[in-house]
């Protein structure tokens, strides 16, 4: 079993080919198969080196590792020899319509009531009319010549599909500036490296049966290869995936301090019968199911993914996340902070509140209380029990109790609603820091 994750370097790699990624390489690793990274950079102009580093980081951060690599900008011989192939066996035919008069022709099928698919009027191009073509400058695209039957296969997650090809315009392959489209270097490469499994999204169904055609156009022999198309993805209310959202990048996601483990638990169990559940990439892959996931639109919500975030980050021992840090964090800051992070990122921000000067934004009648806050607070040195020690003298001279007691104190040393306990966040705010926004709550 060989599979293969074949991402367009043509922008930052994002959550729905992630998703694919995984799906892919858990697959064949739950199978004990072949993985390969292949880098489909036929768009020379629009391909750039710096994504395809992007690409290997992500893949390399989700901890996939890939037996086989290539780049399909180096095999334009290897297409060069397959398309010599298919216009000797007459399935790729030369077409010199331009742009402006494929539009037209497309339109004037759609006021007809037509299929705006393509009408084959090259194909009646005498050899004479193509000379002329030629000899007036004209280059022409290539089309691959469709059978016109009904491909059929069986796919692993929708179960038995069909294509009718009559129903298709004859895709180009080659454009007329020799660019090899995605559609005939994608089978070349899954032919010649001995692709048996794809997993892609539910968009791709159409070409699939396009593929299936090409194939065997290529081989003379019935096509082996199996696919499997995940259902697409919708947002959480169940509308189209936005494409500021379907666009995340993972590059944002690492940076903005979501954890690789997070999101691959949640991209491999989305869209499937099963809750998301947060494991390793073996224990992810130990029963990782096609059959498990469900025919309908998958809703991609990102609070689910934040929830998983936030459960791994809590089970993170400082010597973890260490490196990612800035290296003036230290392990007790991270121990009290951990139980109330859902991104890494949030950690310098509590470090920032903890050590700048800050103006506290408390209510009027909250005051007096915080200057009798101030008259007992207690002297160095500070621990854990000093919130408890202190809050509990508080009570007793002010007759306040439960959130009267707590929340106005939270409020004027952190200026937030809720956050880490002030049990741990109260030594390392420290005496002076606790006095001076104290005086200042109180003076304001």
């Amino acid at each position: 079993m060989k599979l293969r994750f074949a991402p367009s370097p043509t922008g930052l790699m994002h959550v729905g080919n992630a998703r694919l990624a995984v799906a892919n390489a858990l697959y064949a690793r739950r199978h004990g198969g072949k993985f390969m990274l292949r880098i489909d950079d036929t768009d020379v102009e629009r391909s750039k080196e710096e994504y395809v580093r992007e690409i290997h980081k992500a893949l390399e951060w989700f901890g996939f590792s890939w037996d086989e690599y290539m780049k399909q900008s180096d095999r334009m011989d290897r297409y060069n020899m397959a398309i010599e192939r298919l216009k000797e066996s007459g399935h790729l035919y030369p077409c010199f319509e331009t742009k402006e008069e494929l539009d037209f022709k497309r339109e004037l099928r759609r006021r007809q009531n037509k299929p705006p698919i393509y009408d084959r009027a090259m194909l009646r191009l005498t050899p004479e009319q193509r000379a002329s073509a030629e000899a007036n400058g004209k280059v022409p695209h290539w089309r691959f010549k469709l059978s016109g039957r009904e491909v059929k296969w069986d796919d692993l997650v929708m179960g038995q599909c069909r294509v009718k090809l009559t129903s298709i315009s004859d895709p180009i392959m080659i454009k007329a500036d020799g660019t090899v489209l995605y559609t005939l270097a994608s089978v070349v490469d899954d032919l010649e490296t001995d692709i048996t499994h794809i997993i892609r999204g539910e968009d791709h169904v159409t070409n699939t049966g396009v593929q299936i055609d090409l194939i065997e156009a290529l081989t003379g022999k019935p096509n082996k290869i199996r696919f499997a198309h995940l259902p697409l993805l919708m947002d959480a209310d169940g509308g189209k995936l936005s494409k500021r959202l379907g666009s995340v990048s993972l590059k944002e996601l690492r940076e903005d301090g979501l954890e690789a483990k997070a999101i691959v638990s949640y991209l491999a169990r989305l869209g499937t019968s099963r809750d998301p559940q947060l494991l390793s990439v073996d224990e992810l892959a130990q029963d990782y199911d096609l059959s498990t996931y469900s025919k309908s639109p998958a809703r991609f919500d990102i609070q689910q993914m934040l929830m998983l975030n936030k459960k791994c980050l809590h089970g993170m021992e400082f010597a973890e996340v260490k490196d990612r840090l800035p290296s003036y964090i230290t392990e007790e800051f991270w121990n009290v902070v951990r139980p109330n992070i859902d991104l890494l990122s949030e950690a310098r921000y509590w470090w920032d509140l903890i050590h700048e000067d800050m103006i506290p934004e408390v209510a009027e009648e909250d005051k007096d209380y915080l200057q009798q806050a101030l008259d007992c607070l207690p002297e160095d040195p500070w621990s854990e029990e000093t919130w408890g020690e202190w809050t509990a003298k508080l009570k007793d001279i002010s007759g306040r109790k439960g959130k009267s007691l707590f929340h106005p104190l939270r409020i004027a040393l952190t200026r937030e609603e809720k956050g880490p306990e002030m049990k741990g966040m109260l030594p390392l705010i420290g005496r002076e820091r606790v006095v001076r926004r104290l005086q200042e709550a109180v003076s304001r």
